[in-house]
């Protein structure tokens, strides 16, 4: 049995879940949420606990017992609190600016990139340091997917280590061509 799968998503006071046939919606405070079930499994709402269940003991089955469960608890609390990433931009004369739905980086290039902002994300800058950007939103995939795809127009590279990072990332540094001429002389 998965560990995980097996486990029930508590279902916060305020967040209600509704299973129709292969579909489950869930509703909170922040928005609503609604994924289509794997044939696998099925998902049953009972004593404020949402449980996951799996139709037979095959090896995919089993797999997909505790990625349903996972996707179920993500969604609850997406809905409830929502999930954030922050990104760093590092660098002489590197910024970022939100107009409207686009997000402007200037990250060395000869032009700026413009970022169309998707549906359902809220890019804020920090009013301290402009060069901190917060992605908000209620869909745990789609925060992280755009954090990495802002993060992809220009990695942190590793001599000066320019560019854009998580704020928690650390980046490893190597001397440059000048430390090893030092070494060898």
């Amino acid at each position: 049995m998965s560990r995980i799968g097996k486990k029930p998503v508590a279902i916060p006071s305020g967040v209600t879940i509704e299973v129709s046939g292969s579909t489950v919606k869930v509703k909170g405070p922040k928005g609503e949420l609604k994924i289509e079930l794997l044939p696998e499994v099925f998902v049953s709402v009972e004593n404020g606990q949402a449980v996951v269940a799996r139709k037979d003991d095959e090896e995919q089955s089993r797999a997909r017992h505790g990625l349903t469960r996972q996707l179920i608890a993500n969604m609850v609390a997406g809905v409830n609190a929502g999930f954030e990433k922050k990104l760093e931009i590092i660098g002489v004369g590197y910024k970022a600016q939100v107009k409207g739905e686009t997000l402007v980086l200037n990250l060395g290039h000869s032009h700026p990139i413009d970022f169309p902002i998707p549906e359902g994300i809220e890019i804020t800058q920090n009013e301290k340091n402009k060069n901190v950007l917060t992605i908000h939103g209620i869909d745990k995939q789609l925060v992280g997917q755009v954090a990495a795809e802002i993060r992809g127009k220009r990695p942190p590279e590793p001599y000066k280590g320019k560019g854009v990072r998580y704020i928690d990332e650390q980046v490893r540094r190597k001397p440059g061509k000048a430390a090893a001429s030092k070494e060898s002389a």
